[in-house]
C-alpha cells in the first residue's frame, strides 16, 4: 500500500480498509482519487461528476478485496455527500459499491507528456496509477479512461 495512506489508514475486523480519498465512477469502473487534504480530490471528483460519473465516496472510503479485484463504497454517515469548497455539503447520487479501475495519486510529481503505464498494489491487488496533472483536460482524459482504458 502507498506510504501517501499509511498513516491514515483503518482496517476493520472484516478486513475492509478506510482511506482518506475519493472515488467516482462509470460504466462500472471506479477511481479512487487519493491525496493530502486540499489537494483537490474532491474538486477532481466535481469536475468528474460534472462530465457524467457519479459519485462513490468523498473524503473517507471504504476499500475491501473481492477475489481478485478491489471494492470500494462510501460509509454510510456519509454516503451520497460531497464537499464543494465554497458551497457547502452538496447532495449527489451514491453509486454504491464499484471495482476500482484506476488510482489517481494527487500528492504525486506531475507526469511526463506521454507516462510509462504505473501500478499500485492494494491488499494484494495491482491497480493502474496516473499522476494528477494541472491541464485543463484531466477530468475528461480520466472520463475516457475510465471508459475505454488507455492505448499506451
Amino acid at each position: 500500500m502507498s506510504s501517501a495512506f499509511r498513516s491514515d489508514v483503518v482496517t476493520d475486523t472484516n478486513g475492509v480498509v478506510t482511506l482518506h480519498a475519493t472515488a467516482v465512477a462509470i460504466g462500472g469502473h471506479a477511481a479512487l482519487i487519493r491525496g493530502a487534504s486540499g489537494r483537490g480530490k474532491s474538486g477532481l471528483a466535481l469536475q468528474l461528476i460534472g462530465l457524467g460519473c457519479a459519485l462513490v465516496s468523498d473524503d473517507r472510503t471504504l476499500l475491501w478485496r473481492e477475489a481478485d479485484r478491489l471494492l470500494v463504497d462510501a460509509p454510510a454517515a456519509i454516503r451520497g455527500r460531497i464537499e464543494a469548497r465554497g458551497v457547502g455539503i452538496l447532495n449527489a447520487p451514491a453509486a454504491g459499491p464499484h471495482p476500482v479501475a484506476l488510482v489517481i495519486d494527487m500528492d504525486a510529481p506531475r507526469p511526463a507528456r506521454l507516462p510509462e503505464p504505473e501500478q499500485e498494489a492494494y491488499l494484494g491487488v495491482s491497480v493502474p496509477l496516473v499522476r494528477a496533472s494541472a491541464a485543463a483536460h484531466f477530468p475528461a482524459a480520466i472520463y475516457l479512461y475510465l471508459l475505454h482504458g488507455r492505448f499506451a
